[in-house]
This record gives C-alpha cells, sequence and structure tokens, in this order.
C-alpha cells in the first residue's frame, strides 16, 4: 500500500498489528495467535520497542496530507490514534513504566492475568499453556530488570506499593498458605495424561513469583524507603490524561466533588430513615449486614450473579436497548487468589468465542449481603461494561479494531458503567430501599475517590464546610478515616482501594467524571432533539460509537 494511500483507520489497525507481535497479552485479549506460548517482555528493552513502535505509528499519522479525508470517522479515529499514542509515550519518556509497581493492571499482573484469558479446550491449549508457564519466570525477570533500572535512575514506587505486591506474590506462589499456588490450581482441571508436564511448569512459575517477592522485600523495599505515596501536580496530570483522554481543571474537579459528596449524603441519610428509622447511614449499613438479605456460599453467590445478569439482559433487551446475539452471553466467575478486593470486568475476545466475564473477589468470605452488590453486577456486567465493551467488539469491523480495543480509554467505560448504575435506579431497578442505599453508597466510593484520588497526590486541604477534619490536609491515613466513615466497605476493601489510588493516579476520578460527561452529552442531544429525543436509539448509537477520551465525549453524544 503506497502513502497515499494510507488512511488513520488503516494505519490504526496496522498499530494493534504491531502491538500483537510484540505483546501476547494483548494478542490473548483479542483472541489471536492462539498456539503463542510467549510472555510478554517486561524489561526496558521490551517497553522501549511498544514506544517505539508507537512513535512510528505516530509518524506515519503525520505523514497524511492535511485535509486529505474529509470522512468525519477517519478524522475521529486520527485524533484518538494520536492522543492515546502520545499520552502513552509521555508516561514512557518520563520513565513511568520503571516504576509501575501497584496492586492492580500493572505488566507484573499481566503476566498472570493472560492465563484467565486462554483456551483450554484442547490438548493443543493445554501445550501452549504449559509453554507459557514455563516462560514466567523470563517475564519476572524483565520486569525485575525494569524495576532494578528504576532504582538506578531514582524512579521508585512508594513502600506501600511494594508490600502490597510482595503479599500478592505469596498468594501466586502459595507461600502464604503454604499450598502449591494459584499456578497449580489453574492446571489441575487439566487431562490426568498432561498434567506431569504442566505441574513441572506451574512449579517453575510458583518459583519465580516467590523469587521476586523475596527481592522486592530484600532489596526493593529497602530502597524504595523515603519515596513519597504523593506524586504532585505534573506527575498526576501526565498519568490522569492517560486515564481520562483529557487535560483536566484539577481544582475544579475537586469542588465538584465535594458538591456532589453532599448532595449524595443526604440521599444516602433518607434511604438509612427508610431502612431503619432513627438511624444513621453506617448503622442502616450494619443492619443489612447483619439482617438483610445474603447469599451464603461462593460458587452460590457466582450463581447468583450470574442469573443477575441473566435477569437483567431478558428486562432491557428489546425495551431500552436491543441486546442481540453474542451480546447476551457474559459469564458470571470468583476472581482468583491474590487479586485487588474490587470487583472487575474481563471483555471478549474479537471473535465472542470467549466471553465477556465478571469477577467477585471473596476475600475468604462465604456470606455475600445482596445489598452490597446488585449495582456492582450492573456496573460490571449489563447494562454497564459488558453491554459496552461488547458491543463495541461487535463493532469493531465497521469502525477499526484500534478504536474497540487499544483505544479505549478508561473514563469513558468506567462512566459508561457508573451512568448504567444510575440508569437502573432511574428505571426502576432499584427502589428496594436496602439496594437503592447500595446502588448511592457505590456513588459515594466514585465521588470519594475523586476526592481523595486528587486530595491526596496534590495534598490539598480539606475545605472548611466538610464536616470532615476542615484545613487538614491530605494523607493515606486521612483518607481512610474518610472512607470509613462515609462509604460501607470492609476494611480489607477500604485499605486495597487506598493503595490502588497511590499506585495508579488519575485512574479513579474517571468514574465520576466520566459519567459527568455521559450525563452532559444525553442531556444535550436531549435538548436537541426535544421531543422527539428518543433514549433507547441515543443508547444504540452511543454504544457503537468507538471509544472517545473526555475532551471529546460529550460533544460527540450530544449530536448523535
Amino acid at each position: 500500500m503506497s502513502d497515499d494511500e494510507m488512511t488513520p483507520r488503516r494505519i490504526a489497525d496496522q498499530h494493534v498489528e504491531k502491538v500483537v507481535a510484540l505483546d501476547p497479552g494483548v494478542a490473548a485479549w483479542l483472541g489471536l495467535n492462539p498456539g503463542d506460548d510467549r510472555q510478554a517482555d517486561l524489561s526496558p528493552e521490551g517497553f522501549e520497542a511498544e514506544a517505539e513502535a508507537a512513535r512510528t505509528t505516530l509518524a506515519a499519522l503525520d505523514a497524511i496530507p492535511a485535509g486529505s479525508t474529509e470522512d468525519p470517522a477517519e478524522q475521529a479515529c486520527a485524533r484518538l490514534l494520536r492522543e492515546r499514542l502520545t499520552a502513552e509515550l509521555q508516561l514512557h519518556d518520563a520513565g513511568d513504566h520503571l516504576r509501575s509497581l501497584r496492586n492492580i493492571n500493572s505488566p507484573l499482573h499481566g503476566v498472570r492475568n493472560i492465563f484467565t484469558v486462554m483456551p483450554t479446550d484442547t490438548d493443543e491449549n493445554w501445550a501452549t499453556v504449559a509453554g507459557r508457564l514455563r516462560h514466567v519466570p523470563g517475564a519476572l525477570a524483565g520486569y525485575r530488570a525494569s524495576l532494578t533500572e528504576g532504582i538506578a535512575r531514582g524512579l521508585l514506587a512508594a513502600p506501600r506499593q511494594a508490600e502490597v505486591v510482595i503479599g500478592q506474590l505469596a498468594a501466586w506462589s502459595g507461600q502464604d498458605t503454604g499450598g502449591a499456588g494459584w499456578f497449580a490450581d489453574f492446571v489441575a482441571p487439566a487431562p490426568e495424561r498432561l498434567r506431569p508436564e504442566l505441574d513441572a511448569a506451574a512449579r517453575e512459575a510458583a518459583g519465580a513469583a516467590a523469587g521476586l517477592g523475596d527481592w522486592l522485600r530484600d532489596d526493593y523495599l529497602p530502597a524504595a524507603q523515603g519515596t513519597p505515596d504523593a506524586v504532585g501536580r505534573e506527575r498526576y496530570l501526565r498519568s490522569a490524561r492517560w486515564s481520562t483522554g483529557a487535560d483536566l481543571d484539577l481544582d475544579e474537579a475537586y469542588s465538584w466533588a465535594w458538591s456532589e459528596f453532599h448532595t449524595t449524603l443526604a440521599a444516602m441519610r433518607t434511604e438509612a430513615e427508610r431502612i431503619l428509622p432513627g438511624a444513621g447511614v453506617l448503622e442502616a449499613m450494619a443492619h443489612l449486614n447483619e439482617h438483610g438479605p445474603a447469599i451464603k456460599g461462593q460458587e452460590e453467590v457466582r450463581a447468583w450473579l450470574q442469573q443477575l445478569m441473566d435477569d437483567a439482559v431478558e428486562a432491557l433487551d428489546g425495551v431500552h436497548f436491543d441486546i442481540t446475539g453474542p451480546l447476551r452471553r457474559v459469564e458470571s466467575c470468583l476472581a482468583p487468589a491474590g487479586s485487588a478486593a474490587a470487583p472487575y470486568y474481563s471483555g471478549p475476545s474479537l471473535d465472542f468465542s470467549r466471553p465477556g466475564r465478571t469477577y467477585l473477589p471473596t476475600l475468604g468470605r462465604e456470606s455475600f449481603p445482596t445489598w452490597q452488590i446488585v449495582s456492582t453486577w450492573y456496573h460490571e456486567g449489563v447494562p454497564g461494561h459488558h453491554l459496552q465493551l461488547a458491543s463495541w467488539t461487535a463493532a469493531a469491523d465497521r469502525l477499526s479494531r484500534y478504536q474497540v480495543t487499544l483505544g479505549k480509554v478508561s473514563a469513558n467505560v468506567e462512566g459508561w458503567a457508573l451512568y448504567a448504575e444510575r440508569l437502573m435506579d432511574d428505571l426502576g431497578f432499584l427502589t428496594d430501599a436496602g439496594l437503592r442505599l447500595g446502588y448511592l453508597d457505590k456513588q459515594m466510593l466514585r465521588i470519594i475517590r475523586v476526592i481523595i484520588d486528587i486530595g491526596m497526590h496534590l495534598q490539598l486541604a480539606v475545605p472548611a464546610d466538610s464536616g470532615f477534619h476542615p484545613g487538614e490536609r491530605w494523607t493515606p491515613e486521612l483518607a481512610t478515616a474518610f472512607m470509613a466513615a462515609h462509604h460501607g466497605s470492609p476494611a480489607a476493601r477500604r485499605d486495597s482501594e487506598i493503595v490502588r489510588y497511590l499506585g495508579l493516579p488519575g485512574q479513579a476520578i474517571g468514574y465520576k467524571l466520566g459519567e459527568r460527561a455521559w450525563l452532559r452529552g444525553r442531556e444535550a442531544a436531549r435538548s436537541r432533539a426535544g421531543a422527539a429525543f428518543d433514549l433507547k436509539a441515543w443508547h444504540m448509537k452511543a454504544l457503537v460509537q468507538g471509544s472517545f477520551g473526555l475532551d471529546d465525549l460529550a460533544d460527540n453524544l450530544a449530536g448523535l
């Protein structure tokens, strides 16, 4: 293809091909190259190869003559590709990949997560698993080399991040319980005739995980002493640009979140009064935990959540959405040991051979109060993450693979999922006082995230009218106390949340800021269309538009 035949969408999809060749984790997520047993190259050289691919793609985009395309779809793809790769390179050039040590969504977690998206239906599939397990030690050695380079350059994660990851690696390796570890459990369902090879490979992987944990404890942790939790405004803005696709006014976002806090707190107090007259919010939550409906047993709660999602599909299809074909299939799963404490979703492969999946971390619990999790599963499943991301996958050929995969902007998808919770409340699915308090509690969590994520990293002052430690500067300890006072999560979840915010600055604010963009876009579209506005039709157009950052999302939605 000659240069004058290149279009933004062709360049974008060629970039996906480059990344798939470099990163087997991306290939596995997309359902491509099923026989590839590699792990990602997490060494400094591996990260530099991905950065060079981004530079090459940007150069190809720059080479397209100005004004050569009038197609709005091509222009949107070009804008997304340029913004995403520029943001990616800003992180790389600052060396942030050399201190990417945190409790969630780090390169390290990709080494294990790749197994959860691999097929295991045939002997050939299991042979690929065995090969990939044997490549775990090399991947972890590369990751260690990158962290070592970070130490040499004075780019380190804070000690609490290392401490948490040491604990996660202990769960992966079995050191925490004295058992065989996660990798051994993963291969346990394999055919007996294949088990000797798989068990040996699993032991190698577990040993490598244990070794990395020892190195983090003995070498990295001492070197990290004195590294602050707060990253400061410059690094925060860089990281937030990656997660939101926007140059944010952090002071405006912080102030806005406080107004949302007071409004939501008032609504929570109203629901608490309905549940237990005279009780405060935390008292009502404690009452629900003790006396409200609950599912007993881990397999039982998995099945219950599956039914909740299946029921949502049936109730919404044809009325508020059109949910057809592979979009109707989403699986409920339990999160593997050593995961962070928050539920999460994994999207389908490009050919839908692997469906979308929701994951519940059980944290050793056997009882699951339902008031806490219904709105969360509308967020993770239907009409939340699954409906949006599976719709994107179904539209990949009409858009581009890049726009529905690598071009994903966290604040867009998290904003949609939070919007989906609100929609289910508006549609009457959460009229029960307990379920509505659960929904508001999750809204409050996302509001608290904006306040303390920005507050901790920029070390802002608590407002005078906050009703909570006015005038004090945010610290992790103060943030933990604030969350305990205003969100009904158990201590383990609160601690995991705080560590997450500190290790992934600017990501957690995208939920609420993303929802704000979705709501503003919808109301602008409604105002433009007047009485002719059709919410279902607007939803269906919005679900197949592909990825946009927050700089563009509301305006795009307004025009649908």
